[in-house]
């Protein structure tokens, strides 16, 4: 982690040029809206009544300021501080890697969910496939059937149009043959 985070779960936003530091960071217009409802850390809910407890602190330093703000102190003095920035950011990165546990939590507890929706939905779908695909099965074999009497039909037709034909010469032979005795 190079950068510290907005402890507060609603912002998260990566700090940039001051940070508000309590026994957590955040940044000035966070800190602000949090302080001015209670004198509690927002992310911890550690008290804050001591001067020293909440402190504006710049993320990038100038050379000068690094050169001159541990100068005259006691190298013991200067290791606990060193110690306990160290601390501070081994929190950041806790803190850090509990929220994105959260969120990865989270995150499959919805792609779980979106899973079992989706395969309801999968299954939904393929039932009505199937009563499609048993519907359209159903109304071939009726088209065939249909086909078949049509076809049956138009046979029979064909037979009765050939006995017609086959009366019709007849009838007009038997008149022919009439008339033709009549005449003779």
């Amino acid at each position: 982690m190079d950068n510290l985070r907005c402890n507060r779960l609603t912002c998260r936003r990566v700090l940039s040029e001051k940070a508000v530091v309590v026994p957590n960071a955040d940044p000035v217009d966070c800190a602000n809206e949090l302080f001015n409802a209670s004198r509690l850390c927002p992310a911890c809910d550690t008290s804050l009544t001591e001067p020293d407890d909440v402190v504006v602190c710049s993320l990038h330093p100038s050379n000068d300021y690094k050169t001159s703000v541990l100068s005259g102190l006691n190298p013991a003095v200067i290791t606990e501080i060193c110690g306990r920035a160290l601390s501070f950011w081994q929190y950041q990165v806790q803190q850090e890697h509990s929220f994105q546990q959260a969120v990865i939590r989270s995150v499959n507890e919805k792609n779980a969910q979106a899973q079992k929706e989706l395969n309801t939905v999968v299954r939904e779908a393929q039932g009505e496939i199937a009563l499609l695909n048993n519907k359209i099965a159903e109304l071939q074999r009726d088209l065939e059937l249909e086909r078949r009497r049509a076809s049956t039909l138009q046979d029979s037709l064909k037979e009765r149009e050939k006995e017609y034909q086959k009366l019709k010469v007849h009838s007009l032979s038997v008149v022919s043959m009439t008339i033709s005795e009549w005449f003779a």
